[in-house]
């Protein structure tokens, strides 16, 4: 259903970098969600309002809220898919983040009245009538809770939303609310006891637990999260294909949102080839990582030197003395300056950030273990995080 839907409504719909293939994703989605749950809003709160029961009027509102936050996850989608402007030179695509903000808000406050109510209906009881279309429209919604979490699951991770992973999140936890008010219904049914008001409370936590959850999706998306492991592996791949490539370091990569990726390293050449071979090369990288990535890349190129015997034995004797400290230390950029009374030794090292190791005591280790393999070498080292 998802895949036909898809091919009838997005044009050019494998094309999911493209910003206006996304926002026809992003309507598709919306215009599903806000239809679905109109009808799930009319047909639970009639159920609920007969029957008197809190914990299905709530469900009821709570679908009406996740209409609403259909209709700003549409908007967001017709905005992130405006061109760059002066104000905005890397685009929209980050608005995307603040809607996922805003729906995460609208379901932690359905999660606080739902909780209120229930905590008013256990204080002040109200019997609740039982009636089998209940149970019918609560299975119903179910089913369509699933389908609509899995729909935007499908959509979202085909064109990498964090709105539609935030919709497939608070879908999903709204099958289980559901899920849960429709056995309150039939243990009130079987056995004369009602739980209406309980499972409301249980509802509630649920929900607020599925809005925390996108919020800290949001918040670490906002803030600039770590990128994701196959962006960078695939950078990698790219850059490495190259025979003119050494070595990469020092690579930040960061998002503007969907689609807009930016990332910058060192790639080590060597340092007696032809420098406008080795810029030609550089330049190359960098229209491949846009073109089979979409990745905008700014590439820094770092020669060093290969051709010297003395410089290559003692950087592998560096490289063995940092791996003898620990194995997940790794050296980039290293120099050799030759004296007559003394060598300076200069390079970086790379500590991942769970290592936990003062940097100053680190270079005194690193000095004083190769003072040992000379005693006219010194250190110059800078430390990096990964």
């Amino acid at each position: 259903m998802t895949e036909l839907l898809c091919r009838i409504f997005v044009k050019n719909s494998d094309k999911v970098k493209d910003p206006r293939v996304r926002s026809a994703y992003g309507t598709l989605s919306a215009i599903v969600g806000i239809v679905l749950n109109i009808l799930l809003f009319v047909g639970k709160f009639l159920v609920g309002t007969i029957s008197g029961s809190v914990a299905i009027r709530a469900d009821a509102i709570n679908n009406l809220t996740d209409a609403a936050s259909q209709i700003v996850s549409l908007i967001s989608f017709r905005i992130a898919a405006k061109p760059a402007d002066r104000d905005h030179p890397f685009g929209h695509a980050r608005i995307e983040y603040v809607a996922s903000m805003i729906v995460a808000m609208s379901i932690l406050i359905i999660a606080y009245q739902l909780l209120m109510d229930s905590i008013d209906k256990i204080i002040h009881p109200v019997a609740t009538e039982f009636r089998w279309v209940s149970v019918g429209v609560l299975a119903a919604s179910i089913l369509v809770k699933l389908w609509l979490g899995l729909f935007n699951r499908r959509i979202g991770k085909k064109i990498d939303s964090e709105v539609l992973r935030a919709t497939m999140t608070d879908s999903l936890s709204d099958a289980g609310a559901t899920f849960a008010v429709l056995i309150a219904t039939l243990v009130y049914h079987f056995t004369d006891f009602d739980p209406d008001a309980y499972m409301g409370i249980i509802v509630a936590i649920l929900i607020a637990v599925a809005g925390v959850r996108i919020l800290n999706d949001t918040k670490n998306s906002i803030l600039g999260g770590a990128p994701a492991p196959e962006t960078v592996e695939e950078i990698r791949r790219i850059v490495e294909s190259y025979p003119e490539t050494l070595g990469i370091h020092d690579m930040a990569v960061h998002s503007y949102g969907p689609g807009t990726t930016m990332a910058s390293l060192h790639v080590e050449v060597d340092g007696s080839a032809n420098v406008f071979d080795m810029h030609d090369a550089i330049d190359r990288m960098e229209k491949q990582l846009f073109t089979d990535a979409g990745i905008h890349a700014t590439i820094h190129m770092d020669p060093i030197v290969t051709n010297d015997p003395i410089v290559t034995e003692v950087r592998e004797k560096i490289t063995v003395l940092l791996k003898n400290i620990d194995e997940r230390l790794s050296m980039h950029d290293f120099r050799m300056v030759i004296g007559h009374t003394h060598s300076n030794l200069i390079f970086d090292v790379v500590i991942p950030f769970e290592m936990t190791i003062d940097a100053s005591a680190l270079k005194r280790d690193i000095d004083h273990l190769v003072k040992q393999i000379d005693p006219s070498y010194n250190t110059v080292v800078t430390v990096d995080r990964a």
